[in-house]
């Protein structure tokens, strides 16, 4: 007997949710690309112009160079939908927890969020019909020119325009001269005033840096082949050794090996602009040599030795940003030296060691205590070099105390402020001293 099953035709299914024309009727589901939470963002914020606002601010931070995506961007609007905005503080700081990652990005969105949404009403007419209308609060305090990478960021119509045109000059040896002009002027420009082309520009040449110190004798000795001092002990073994008929002289000499390296770098808030790029350069030294140790101080001091040696700088610096609790805060410099001579001028000081101090000097202590901590730590090292930003100015003078209770305690006072600053550098430490404090004169005399 032949079972046989009731089947029914294969348009069945389909033509039972049709009308009798065929058209397939609506039940009411929505379609998936209508329950993304994009979809859903643009229907709360219909006829509303806070969204388009906040994602233009978006591409303007991600053209400073801040990591902004679309999924920061629906973050950014589901904040501010649930902090509200009572007060331009709160939509600040709401903001200001999506965008900002790292303590190195906190002074770009500053300037960026002040210069973007700098009319205190403008809050207002962006809400529209979804958020109450709360005055802003003014903010009438004087701000510092904003840096240069936020301007361009702020107008990249305009830059657009100008590599359009920059692509249509047929000539190579034009195209040649102009990129040894702009090498030359990369050299002399001051980190805080680059864009965010030139910061990853200089990066990249920062990353290019070797730093080759001569070596220096040791205390101890090794086996030597030429004619120099007669090891006395060899001699005598290999005298044993032939029978005493011949005594055949053995010489040794005095171990050569290149000396520490020990970096000392404030990351207080009047040198945070400079602290970003002196990592990077801190993290090339660091990878090309061995016996490089790295203290970061500003209120306390931190060892960062073992997170610069990682060999991607993308990860040193975020370890580096995770260990340090004090960036961008105040200076105490005296406190941070002492710390150090207490615990660890013992352990890194050793073999001729050259030291690098890189401050600004002004100590919130007004160098209570300082020159004490400078003297002993001068003794202990064989080369102490201050790097100051501030000597880029040509009226400096040293008249803070803190910089009044370093300076007599450096063997070089030299500025760090642009790439050219970094390669004298090198070169001066690739050369070896004739005496200590030479070319101190005239700024002691300017004391």
């Amino acid at each position: 007997m032949n079972r046989s099953r009731p089947t029914s035709p294969r348009g069945a299914r389909t033509l039972a949710n049709a009308d009798e024309t065929g058209t397939p009727r609506d039940n009411g589901a929505a379609p998936a690309f209508e329950n993304t939470p994009g979809m859903r963002l643009l229907d709360q914020f219909e006829g509303s112009k806070l969204l388009p606002n906040i994602m233009h601010f978006g591409r303007v931070l991600r053209s400073a160079g801040l990591p902004v995506g679309p999924g920061k961007i629906i973050d950014a609007v589901n904040a501010v939908q649930t902090v509200g905005i009572a007060s331009r503080k709160d939509f600040y700081w709401s903001l200001h927890a999506v965008f900002v990652n790292r303590r190195d990005q906190h002074d770009v969105y500053d300037q960026a969020f002040h210069i973007f949404w700098r009319d205190p009403r403008l809050l207002e007419r962006m809400l529209g019909m979804l958020m109450p209308e709360v005055p802003g609060e003014e903010q009438n305090e004087p701000q510092e020119p904003p840096s240069r990478r936020i301007m361009e960021a702020m107008s990249p119509k305009e830059q657009e325009g100008q590599q359009q045109e920059q692509e249509k000059e047929p000539e190579v040896e034009v195209e040649a001269t102009l990129t040894a002009s702009a090498n030359e002027l990369l050299q002399k420009m001051d980190f805080e005033d680059m864009s965010a082309e030139e910061v990853a520009a200089a990066k990249a040449a920062i990353s290019r840096m070797r730093l080759t110190i001569d070596e220096v004798p040791m205390r101890r000795f090794e086996r030597s082949h030429r004619i120099d001092r007669v090891d006395m002990r060899a001699t005598l073994r290999a005298a044993m050794r032939s029978g005493g008929g011949l005594i055949p002289l053995q010489y040794r000499r005095r171990r050569k090996r290149t000396p520490p390296l020990v970096i000392l770098c404030d990351i207080s808030g009047s040198m945070g602009r400079y602290t970003r790029m002196l990592l990077h350069f801190m993290h090339a030294i660091t990878n090309d040599r061995d016996r490089v140790h790295t203290f970061l101080f500003g209120t306390r001091l931190t060892n960062v030795t073992r997170h610069l040696r990682q060999k991607d700088v993308d990860v040193a610096l975020e370890c580096c940003n995770d260990m340090v609790d004090d960036w961008s805060g105040g200076t105490r410099i005296g406190e941070s030296l002492k710390e150090f001579n207490r615990f660890w001028s013992r352990r890194v000081l050793g073999q001729g060691a050259v030291m690098l101090l890189i401050s600004d000097g002004l100590d919130r202590d007004a160098g209570r205590g300082l020159e004490i901590e400078m003297e002993r730590l001068h003794k202990s090292c064989r080369r102490f070099v201050w790097l100051n930003p501030l000597l880029r100015f040509e009226g400096f003078e040293p008249k803070s105390q803190g910089i009044r209770a370093i300076l007599p305690h450096v063997d070089e006072f030299r500025p760090v402020h642009n790439l050219e600053s970094l390669t004298e550098l090198v070169d001066a430490l690739n050369r070896q001293l004739s005496r200590r404090q030479e070319g101190m004169g005239e700024w002691l005399q300017a004391m």
